[in-house]
């Protein structure tokens, strides 16, 4: 019934909307919330810090360059420690239905918007129940950040315990947002924190309108906003999981723009004259994280044994279909500092077999966790987890599939006594490795987004080493040594890097595909 109410939504607001001002997108899922600080999914950020919120730093529209956002400018001590913001004067946040600012932005939001992510954010850091500020704290940001300061109502200074090379890049990323002091304040005053999650108020080019879960998400231009309005007056999200139908959409002119399709559709879109088939190569990884906390997982060679038997080759021709390639690193081979002289584990069933043997490891069983949700690092997940299956069964491991609602299966993979292995990946939000190898794999990310929940101390000295070094062929040299230590030590399987296929309708204009994964609706037009 839900998938009816999407379906009928958008149409409704196409057939009223022969307008080339509203613009429909097929989003592949629901957000877990509207708070980007939360969270990590592209999924929610897509609907919540792409298109309603701001950053101090901004990404260059469809490339990995950093320029002024809230910040018209910045800068930087010799000694690195102190970050020094100029804000924009006149910016407001959203006037909507249950919001009305009586003041513009201001330096009291920007330390609002960092503090609170942290443990000594006081009545703002538990304004959702269960937050757990995943990025700030698998970024090391509770130990950076000595202090964010008010120097005037339009200057901030950050000061960090240490250096941080990509620290501006860090500040673009979705949960640097700035949100409303004034609002969350009203919110705490009448009761209802939760609602900062639920009905967002920020400064950017959409405003929130509406959700109704699992069908529809409504957004409508921010007249007001501090650089020019958008081309589009209303935005709209319409939740359709399944590619196929999101598809059948698309050719039917239900939706201008559909993410994930599936691999075996793409030659037909692309002889679809209403529709244009865009592609990039994807600034992503696609893995099978062992929960390394857990016997017999915790056993290096146990792990190094299961990739052996995966035939990730396979997994590519068969799912992929032409738009993916073999992983053996965790970082993708666009990314500077990969270490294209690691050696992969061979696919070696007899060898797997073996090995495990020898770690005194039989009748194992396992559960494999498969997301119901399709991502640029991975369009069948339920499929690779079957082919995985297959393939550990050949070598006398048994292994069921489970899945749960994409939230709930993000949430519940972080636990640090989770079972067996869980199917994720990860697009790059700010084009450093430390985004991947620190963030996934670093021991501050145990228990968050380190869902291997392991701590190395050779790699972890090797990515702080690497954090706090200015110079980027000594920071190379560093990502490269701890590149070998993932793969002697082998928490995951890596499976696959993918090219990003977007799929859009000829009427649309100035879409770009974001190299960080996210869908982004400002600067794009539609054609009558």
């Amino acid at each position: 019934m839900r998938k009816l109410v999407a379906i009928s939504v958008a149409a409704m607001l196409m057939g009223s909307a022969a307008s080339a001002a509203n613009l429909v997108y097929c989003s592949e899922g629901s957000p877990e919330g509207f708070d980007p600080a939360l969270y990590t999914s592209g999924t929610t950020f897509d609907a919540s810090s792409r298109n309603v919120y701001d950053r101090l730093v901004h990404f260059v529209h469809g490339e990995t360059e950093i320029e002024p956002g809230l910040a018209e400018s910045w800068d930087v001590s010799e000694d690195g420690l102190e970050y020094t913001f100029k804000l924009r004067e006149g910016v407001k946040f959203h006037t909507t239905d249950y919001f009305t600012p009586t003041r513009d932005m201001n330096a009291d939001d920007v330390i609002f918007s960092l503090t609170r992510q942290g443990e000594d954010g006081g009545e703002y850091h538990n304004m959702t129940d269960g937050a757990s500020y995943e990025y700030f704290n698998s970024m090391s940001m509770p130990d950076l950040i000595e202090s964010v300061e008010k120097v005037d109502d339009l200057t901030v200074k950050i000061t960090l315990t240490r250096p941080e090379s990509p620290m501006l890049a860090n500040l673009a990323m979705s949960f640097a947002s700035i949100g409303s002091k004034e609002y969350a304040d009203n919110l705490i005053e009448a009761g209802t924190p939760e609602l900062f999650n639920q009905q967002p108020i920020g400064t950017g080019p959409f405003k929130f309108v509406a959700y109704q879960k699992d069908a529809v998400i409504r957004y409508a231009r921010n007249d007001e906003y501090w650089r020019e309005p958008a081309a589009i007056e209303n935005l709209v999200f319409a939740i359709t999981p399944d590619a196929s139908v999101r598809y059948q959409k698309l050719r039917a002119g239900e939706c201008h723009v559909m993410p994930y399709p599936n691999p075996a559709d793409l030659e037909a879109m692309k002889s679809d004259e209403n529709i244009n088939v865009v592609s990039q190569e994807g600034l992503n990884v696609g893995y099978l994280a062992y929960n390394t906390q857990m016997e017999p997982f915790d056993d290096p060679a146990v792990r190094k044994a299961l990739n052996m038997a995966i035939d990730k080759q396979a997994i590519v021709d068969g799912i992929f279909q032409g738009a993916g390639s073999v992983a053996k690193n965790p970082i993708p081979p666009t990314m500077w500092s990969y270490n294209d002289a690691i050696e992969d584990d061979p696919y070696d069933p007899e060898a797997a077999r073996a090995a495990l043997e020898e770690a005194g490891v039989t009748d194992l069983s396992m559960s494999i966790w498969a997301m119901p949700v399709q991502r640029p690092y991975n369009p069948n997940a339920r499929r690779m987890a079957e082919m995985i299956q297959a393939d550990l069964s050949e070598i006398g491991v048994d292994a069921d599939i489970v899945s749960y609602e994409w939230g709930e299966y993000l949430e519940r993979s972080k636990s640090e006594d989770r079972d067996g292995a869980v199917l994720l990946g990860w697009t790059g939000d700010n084009g450093d490795p430390d985004n991947f190898l620190a963030v996934l794999l670093g021991c501050d990310g145990v228990g968050n987004a380190n869902r291997a929940q392991w701590c190395n101390e050779d790699f972890e000295n090797l990515i702080q080493q690497a954090k706090v070094e200015s110079d980027q062929a000594e920071r190379t040299r560093l990502y490269e040594e701890a590149q070998v230590v993932f793969k002697e030590q082998a928490p995951w399987a890596t499976i696959a890097h993918s090219v990003v296929n977007e799929p859009i309708s000829t009427k649309v204009q100035g879409y770009k595909i974001d190299p960080f994964g996210g869908h982004v609706f400002y600067g794009v037009s539609l054609t009558e």
